[in-house]
This record gives C-alpha cells, sequence and structure tokens, in this order.
C-alpha cells in the first residue's frame, strides 16, 4: 500500500524539484538513507521503519506541518496505536492531522479522538455501502463441497479473480491446488518478504496469471484496474472488511462483481455482514423473530401455547386456589401448615390420620405455654408426666413417661424392649409405619 500510494504521489507532483522517499520494511537500511539525506518534502512509510529511522536520529520532524494516518482504523485494530503515539512525539503540536479511511467503525472514531482537535469530518458516498456498479453474489455451499463450488464459479468466469481466504497457510494451499489444477494462481500473504509481494503483484498486475489468492494483507489499498472478480472463500472475521475486499473490483467507474460462498459455519458472519449493510432491515427482522419466539406470551393472561413455566395456565391454577390440578395438596400458610380441611395424599405405611389442626387440648396447649420445663424432640404432650421433667445435657428431656402415657407404651427411641435409638426397623416392627418412626395424632 505504502508503495502504491507513493507512486501515485509522484504522478501527481508537478515540480520535479519535491523529494521524496519510501520508509517501509524489508528493504535495506542504506536505500533510505540516502533518500533521507536528499532532505525530502514527501514522505511515505509504515510505522515500524519510521519508528527506526526516528530513533537513528536520520531524521528530523521539527518542521513538520502536515499528518497523514492512512487505513487508520486497520492500524488502530491491528494494534499499531503504541508506534502512533511515539511518532507523535516527534512531530509539533501546531499541526495539521487527516486520517482517511473507507469505514469508521464508532469504537475506532473514538480511539482516534486523541489525534485530532475540533476534526471536520468529509464523507463520499456511504462508508457500509458498497459500490452501485458491484454485483454481489451468495452461493450457499458446505465446507466440503466449498472448493468444487470455487471450480465452478471459476470455469462460468472470465477475467482476472482475486480469491480471499482466512489464514496464510490457506492461501498456499488453495493457490497450489488450483495451479495443479491447471489454473494460473499465486498467493499473497504476510509471510512473504518484502520483495517476494512486490513480485507477485507485479506479476498480477502484468497479468501473468489470472487469479490471486490473497489474506486481508490485499483487502485495503490494491489498486489493479482489471480486476473483474472477488470472491470471498473464507468470510472476513470483521464485518467491515468485507467493504474493502470487494472494493478491490469496479475501480474508477467499471463494473465488478463479489461472489461469497457461505457454508452454515459462516451464518453468524453473514448475519453481522448483512446488519452492517442494511441496519433497519437487520432490526426489523430481529423484532420479527422474537415474536415468533414468544408469539403472545409476551402478555399477562398467559396465553402462550410454550410448554414448561405457567405459559397457559389461568390465574386461578397459577395460585392454586383449588380448581387446579394442584388442589388435591392443599394449600400452606406461612409455616407449612395447611389452611384447609384436605389431606395429603396416602401412600403405603400410613397410619390413617386426622386434618392437622390443634394436636392437644386446651389443658394441654395451657400447659405447654407454661413454659416449666421445654418440649424436647420427642417428648410427650403432657409437660408434668412421669420421667418427663427432667434434661439431658444437649437441653432435651429424656423421653419416657410422657411417650408411655401418649401411646401406651414404652418409647421405640429407648434401650427398653432391645430397641436401638436410631428410628428403622425396630420402629417399623412395633407400629408398623414406614418412615422409622410413629405416627403421632390427636387422638
Amino acid at each position: 500500500l505504502a508503495m502504491q500510494v507513493m507512486a501515485t504521489l509522484q504522478q501527481m507532483i508537478a515540480v520535479p524539484t519535491i523529494r521524496t522517499a519510501l520508509l517501509i520494511g524489508g528493504e535495506p537500511m542504506p536505500k533510505q538513507f540516502k533518500q533521507m539525506n536528499m532532505n525530502p518534502r514527501l514522505v511515505v512509510g509504515t510505522p515500524g521503519r519510521v519508528i527506526d529511522h526516528l530513533s537513528r536520529g536520520r531524521w528530523n520532524l521539527d518542521n513538520t506541518r502536515y499528518l497523514v494516518l492512512d487505513e487508520t482504523d486497520r492500524m488502530l485494530d491491528m494494534g499499531f496505536g503504541i508506534q502512533l503515539d511515539k511518532i507523535l512525539e516527534y512531530v509539533p503540536s501546531e499541526r495539521q492531522t487527516m486520517m482517511f479511511s473507507a469505514t469508521m467503525p464508532t469504537n475506532i472514531v473514538k480511539l482516534s479522538s486523541k489525534y485530532l482537535v475540533n476534526p471536520e469530518r468529509v464523507s463520499v458516498g456511504s462508508t457500509v455501502t458498497p459500490a452501485a456498479n458491484i454485483k454481489q453474489e451468495t452461493v450457499r455451499t458446505t465446507e466440503d463441497d466449498k472448493y468444487n463450488q470455487l471450480i465452478a464459479q471459476l470455469e462460468a468466469r472470465s477475467g482476472s479473480v482475486i480469491i480471499f481466504v482466512k489464514t496464510k497457510y490457506g492461501a498456499e494451499k488453495l493457490a497450489t491446488r488450483l495451479y495443479r489444477a491447471e489454473h494460473k494462481a499465486d498467493a499473497i500473504h504476510g509471510d512473504l518478504k518484502q520483495n517476494q509481494r512486490s513480485r507477485v503483484i507485479q506479476a498480477f498486475r502484468e497479468k501473468k496469471y489470472r487469479i490471486l489468492v490473497a489474506t486481508d494483507v490485499a483487502a485495503r489499498g490494491l489498486d489493479i484496474p482489471h480486476i473483474e472478480h472477488v470472491i470471498n472463500y473464507d468470510l472476513p472475521q470483521c464485518p467491515e472488511d468485507y467493504i474493502h475486499r470487494i472494493g478491490r473490483t469496479a475501480r474508477a467507474g467499471a463494473e465488478g462483481s463479489a461472489i461469497n460462498l457461505v457454508s452454515p459455519g459462516d451464518n453468524l458472519k453473514w448475519k453481522a455482514i448483512q446488519r452492517m449493510l442494511d441496519p433497519e432491515a437487520a432490526a426489523a427482522e430481529q423484532r420479527a423473530n422474537q415474536a415468533r419466539r414468544f408469539g403472545n406470551g409476551s402478555n399477562s393472561n398467559g396465553n402462550s401455547n410454550r410448554s414448561g413455566g405457567y405459559a397457559g395456565r389461568s390465574n386461578n391454577e397459577r395460585r392454586g386456589n383449588g380448581n387446579s390440578e394442584r388442589s388435591n395438596s392443599g394449600e400452606r400458610n406461612f409455616y407449612g401448615d395447611r389452611t384447609n380441611n384436605s389431606e395429603r395424599r396416602p401412600y403405603a405405611g400410613d397410619r390413617p390420620q386426622e386434618p392437622r389442626g390443634n394436636r392437644f387440648s386446651d389443658t394441654q396447649q395451657q400447659e405447654r405455654r407454661g413454659g416449666e420445663q421445654p418440649r424436647g424432640a420427642y417428648a410427650g404432650a403432657n409437660a408434668n408426666s412421669n420421667n418427663g421433667g427432667q434434661r439431658d445435657g444437649e437441653g432435651f428431656r429424656k423421653e419416657g413417661g410422657g411417650f408411655k402415657k401418649k401411646f401406651g407404651g414404652p418409647s421405640p427411641f429407648t434401650k427398653d424392649n432391645g430397641f436401638s435409638r436410631k428410628p428403622g426397623g425396630a420402629a417399623r416392627k412395633k407400629f408398623g409405619g414406614s418412615n422409622g418412626g410413629p405416627k403421632r395424632s390427636a387422638a
């Protein structure tokens, strides 16, 4: 991109005495030292190589009045913000700064505020809409059949083609596969040295190859007028890169086409691209999807036919007031007691029970409220019964007379009659219960 910008600037310079310098990585430093010694007025460079010259003291920017940041969103997105901050330390504060990009996301605009003071935004066309002379096509396929679809598209079209893939390894692999299938193809990616990249681009520009397989390193700034088709073999990771990719065709008013091979695994990326291209349509589709998903269940009357929860039940059924299928269990108050006369559903081994209400007589309740002695876990109902007035070390009364008076026999939780203290088979043997202990009632 820097080389292309420099070539365009040299065509625009009307005065031959204005000298230029190109500072990019991958080229020998002595050649660039020679350019800098000639006191150039226009310098085009990449951030890393510019910092190399500044740190060596080979370049003085005290007289710099104009700073241009091209493809700013890409530089900041790739983490070049630190290098840009360092370069700005050498540039006078009294200057004009210009930023250029085909797309300007909101987060990049916020980050760029540190480089600009009261900026004026000049927009030519839309930053989220491709050129009108680009015909976009979508081909639904699978990962296994994607290569066959690519071959079909290449054979059905004529003219130069640039194919974008996701990785450097994928670019080399696909270019080699196409070359073995007798398609003139070459690859360009970030692992190539600068002279190799220049050689590949120049050969493609001279039409020595019909197909160029590239990563996003060639998505921005590549200006080759005879590119007629752009094929997205892999969709871009960032939706904004889609605009840059397909912008490699239909240059200078010409017509071009963009073909997108979309597999099931690309659905999320493709939806993000569609939302960027047409936000209003995407918002309408989202509202329609929500309406289909929730139906009428969003109101308070419970009219939804969705399963689960209380959807579709009446208000009486939700409260469980006795009219629903849950009414046989009865309602419970704050303490967990049933507030109506319905009994719980019996199960095997239960003894007949009366509805749970006042389990003790008025005299027994008065004695219990007297508080002479605390009631233990299994103490009898009468606080003054025999053997029921002593407390053990843990604060519980020892079982005995109270239980005997109430149920007519020794407690199953004492050592009498060889019973174990643990509720189990012995209690079940004596009382016929299934849960290891006697069932108390008001009887």
